[in-house]
């Protein structure tokens, strides 16, 4: 006997063992489910609960996020990395509030238009906050595909996509597409894992290609492999007689894209000519911190930061070039976006 299709069963299994009590899952309006997928992309469930609460208790619906300052969306994402997520985030809801008349697009083609969802996005979106029949294609979805259907190479070949989203499209039923969407995201998530997937648990096993050929850790294929380049950069982390630290926001492109951080200078600069030039502050003391290392996607950083005393921090600092500069007492740095290593570095500073 044939068995059942590759949906019926997936569905089948999602009643049985999928994820029901996910938050976005209690009241999935187009809002907040986009909310849920843009988090979920790059960051494990796990993490992201807690955000999506905290962020949807203060953001409740998209005009909410619209009429918000982008400090204030930044600082509650703070943590969950991949900043111009964020960004993303509230200048689609800007869009939607002013293009849309505040109410989230049902159709895909204007919801793919909006900043930082693309046609998977956008796809599962209309699917589980609206039972729309559209195929997705995200991480987990493109491993189980790959594996079940044999397909060969790395998914980030047009190639290897061509043939991934064929699949997709083939294989997504007409109906109950918001549990089949859901239940094969759950699959890739909770039992066809990178590693050591959990084949006995799968309902989709009896005719995986992979399973076949025992070629589950080959599949999909990795991407070619490149050696990271390594960045240096000085943090100045000037403090006054106030225990006040100096902060500066980023340019809104680039890393840490529209943040709070410590002002910068080049590893072979002497940090109080570079303080005394740009600041106009006499330095009293200048005592090198240990060394703080992060990794981005495509290059790994070090940062040397330097702890720059400089007594009394004259106003003009600040006002001459506000709103992009503050002093901010490092136990209580406000409600402002930092990257994690300016708020290690903040959180050490308030331990004293």
């Amino acid at each position: 006997m044939a068995p059942a299709s590759f949906a019926s069963r997936l569905i089948a299994w999602h009643d049985r063992s999928g994820r029901h009590d996910l938050p976005w899952q209690r009241e999935p309006t187009p809002y907040r489910v986009w909310v849920s997928e843009i988090m979920l992309q790059q960051t494990q469930v796990g993490v992201v609960r807690g955000y999506f609460e905290r962020f949807t208790a203060r953001f409740p619906d998209v005009v909410t996020l619209a009429d918000a300052p982008v400090d204030d969306v930044l600082h509650l994402w703070s943590g969950l990395g991949y900043y111009a997520r964020a960004r993303n985030l509230h200048r689609a809801a800007e869009l939607v509030r002013d293009a849309h008349r505040g109410v989230f697009p049902e159709d895909v083609e204007s919801v793919a238009a909006l900043p930082g969802i693309g046609r998977s996005t956008a796809g599962a979106i209309l699917a589980l906050s609206r039972g729309q029949r559209h195929p997705i294609l995200d991480g987990n979805v493109k491993r189980v595909l790959a594996r079940h259907r044999l397909i060969e190479g790395w998914p980030g070949t047009t190639t290897v996509a061509r043939a991934l989203w064929a699949a997709a499209d083939a294989l997504t039923p007409e109906t109950r597409v918001d549990t089949y969407t859901q239940a094969i995201m759950d699959l890739g998530a909770t039992v066809c894992v990178r590693r050591r997937p959990l084949c006995l648990a799968c309902p989709v096993a009896d005719d995986c290609g992979a399973r076949a050929e025992g070629r589950q850790h080959e599949l999909p294929a990795p991407r070619p492999r490149k050696v990271q380049p390594e960045r240096e950069t000085v943090f100045l982390v000037l403090r006054d007689d106030a225990g006040r630290v100096l902060l500066e926001r980023r340019p809104p492109a680039g890393i840490w894209g529209g943040l709070w951080s410590f002002p910068e200078c080049g590893v072979a600069d002497a940090p109080a000519p570079v303080v005394e030039e740009r600041f106009g502050l006499a330095v009293a003391q200048v005592a090198p911190l240990g060394p703080l290392h992060h990794g981005f996607t495509h290059f790994r950083l070090t940062i040397r930061p330097v702890l720059v005393d400089v007594g009394v921090a004259p106003t003009t600092v600040v006002a001459d070039h506000a709103p992009s500069r503050r002093w901010v007492d490092p136990a209580s740095p406000s409600d402002i976006g930092v990257p994690a290593p300016v708020a290690g570095l903040l959180a050490m500073l308030a331990r004293g």
